[in-house]
Parts: structure tokens; C-alpha cells; sequence
């Protein structure tokens, strides 16, 4: 199943690279929309497959770890959206930029999801330690709903300027150039980096969360990896109309504090009503951003 499934992630990524995505383009609404049907659909099909392969519970596993994943990587669009525009990265190579930076991604999580599992397999009380930490996520996330990230000042740029060559321009979409012989990274490539130590700080959240509904690697991986994958279409799909979902930060934070709360294992809660539950929260946070949407342009 491991290899199989890796063999599906690296064709369908080398599809949409070398196939579909191979000039520098700007991606229009209607294409991210396809997209992201295609990997939406890839997610449900594959979802369907392990109902009939691992079972009932295995395949509800899946689909409440893809949702609260894909809920959860919805807040990298508001980072992502915050850096490029700090950067200022052309539309066109910002698509080559989330690729290479989703790759990175599959592979760091796959290390954490490793050791995360590891950790819990070997030591029980790792489960309470997650737990606490994702209560204390989500409430630290709806305090914070509202601060805006300043890009100045991560400590990862100001360590990059000072011990990397940063070209002041851009070279194309090219992450390194040369000037007087001389190998220089590009600002592209900064926003790489500071693409995947994002990612990484998500993950950290994700990753306990999922595993608080799941205990199986390949259901928790699995999950992350759809997820993830469908991620620069929603980028595309959504950049443009992110402030129209205002409350959704306070849904996905009452989503961390939900399976904080299951992983602590204070009350056994079934996986069909931790679905439940969950979409109950999101679609709640979701009708009333679109309500207040509605309301202020009726305002105006």
C-alpha cells in the first residue's frame, strides 16, 4: 500500500508539473477550480478504496483526518498570501514556488508523522502531552485571530541575510543566479524557505490533531498528503476572497480544542461523531463569515 500510494503521489505530481503546469503561468479561477475538484475527487475516490479494503472505521479515519487537515492547511493560505505579497512574487511563478515547497512538505511530514507514531507506540503518556499542547493551539490561535504576521522581522530572514548571498531581483523563476561569477540565491528562494518552515510550524499543529483521530501511519499520512496536494489550487481559489471568511481562524481553533480535548481521551468520542462534530464547527464558522460578508457589502 506504501509503495503504491507513492507511486500514485509522484505520477500525479509529475502530470500536473511536467504535463500541465510546465511554462510559468497565472492560473486562472477557473483552472484552480478544476484543480482543485481533481484533487478533491482523487481524495474521495482514494477515501472510498479504504472503506472497501481496511473497513468502516479505518475509511471514517480517513475522511475526518482529510477534513480537518484540509480545514487546517487553509490557514497557509493567509501565510501564503502575506509572504508573496511582502516579496512581491509574480503570479506566474508563484504556482512553480508552492510546488517545490508541497514537495518539501510531503517529506518533512513523513518524518514527523514517523517519529509522532513512534513516540505514542513507545510511550503512552506522549498522547497526554499532545493532547494539552492542542488545546493550548486553538485557544492560543482564536486570542491571536486577529494579529497581523510582520514579515521583517522572522528571525529566519534576518539569518538568511546574514549569512546567505541574497540577489536583490529576480532571476525568472530560478531559485539561485550567478553575478561576477559569483553563485547568489535569488529572493524566490527565500520565499522557499520561509514557505516550508511554515509548513513545518503547521505541521506541528496537524499532525497530533490527526493523529488524535488516528493512530495508523498510513491513514494519518495519507490524509496529510491529499491534503497538502490540494493545496496551491486552493491557494488560487481562494487568495482573493479570504476576507470573506472572517470567523473561520475561530472555527479551526474550536477544531484543535475538539481533538485536543479526544486525545486526552476524557470522554471516548466514536469517530462518526468527531466527523460530526467537526463539520458541524467548520460549517458553522464558514455560514456566519459568509452572513457578515453578506451583511457589509449590503452596508456598502
Amino acid at each position: 500500500m506504501w509503495l503504491g500510494f507513492g507511486a500514485l503521489v509522484v505520477a500525479v505530481l509529475a502530470i500536473d508539473l511536467g504535463l500541465f503546469n510546465r511554462k510559468a503561468h497565472t492560473p486562472s479561477f477557473k483552472e484552480a477550480a478544476a484543480w482543485s475538484a481533481v484533487w478533491v475527487s482523487l481524495a474521495v475516490l482514494f477515501g472510498v478504496w479504504v472503506f472497501v479494503r481496511e473497513g468502516h472505521d479505518l475509511g471514517l479515519q480517513f475522511a475526518t483526518g482529510y477534513l480537518v487537515e484540509l480545514s487546517l492547511s487553509v490557514d497557509n493560505v493567509f501565510l501564503f498570501a502575506v509572504l508573496f505579497t511582502h516579496f512581491q512574487v509574480a503570479r506566474r511563478y508563484q504556482h512553480r514556488l508552492l510546488f517545490w515547497g508541497i514537495i518539501g512538505a510531503v517529506v518533512m511530514r513523513g518524518i514527523m508523522i514517523a517519529a509522532g507514531t513512534a513516540l505514542i507506540n513507545r510511550f503512552h503518556w506522549v498522547v497526554i502531552v499532545f493532547g494539552v499542547f492542542l488545546i493550548w493551539t486553538g485557544i492560543r490561535m482564536f486570542l491571536h485571530r486577529n494579529r497581523e504576521m510582520d514579515v521583517s522581522e522572522m528571525a529566519v530572514l534576518r539569518w538568511l541575510r546574514r549569512h546567505v548571498r541574497i540577489s536583490e531581483t529576480y532571476d525568472g523563476q530560478r531559485f539561485f543566479t550567478r553575478k561576477d561569477g559569483a553563485l547568489y540565491a535569488t529572493p524566490l528562494f527565500v520565499v522557499l524557505v520561509l514557505v516550508e518552515l511554515t509548513d513545518l510550524m503547521f505541521a506541528v499543529d496537524s499532525i497530533p490533531a490527526v493523529l488524535a483521530i488516528s493512530r495508523d501511519p498510513f491513514i494519518v499520512f495519507t490524509s496529510n498528503v491529499f491534503a497538502i496536494l490540494g493545496l496551491r489550487s486552493f491557494y488560487f481559489l481562494l487568495a482573493g476572497v479570504m476576507e470573506m471568511f472572517e470567523y473561520l481562524t475561530v472555527g479551526l481553533a474550536g477544531v484543535l480544542v475538539f481533538v485536543g480535548v479526544k486525545m486526552l481521551g476524557i470522554w471516548h468520542i466514536p469517530t462518526t461523531w468527531s466527523l460530526a462534530v467537526i463539520v458541524a464547527i467548520l460549517a458553522a464558522a464558514i455560514a456566519a463569515s459568509l452572513l457578515k460578508a453578506r451583511k457589509r457589502v449590503t452596508v456598502a
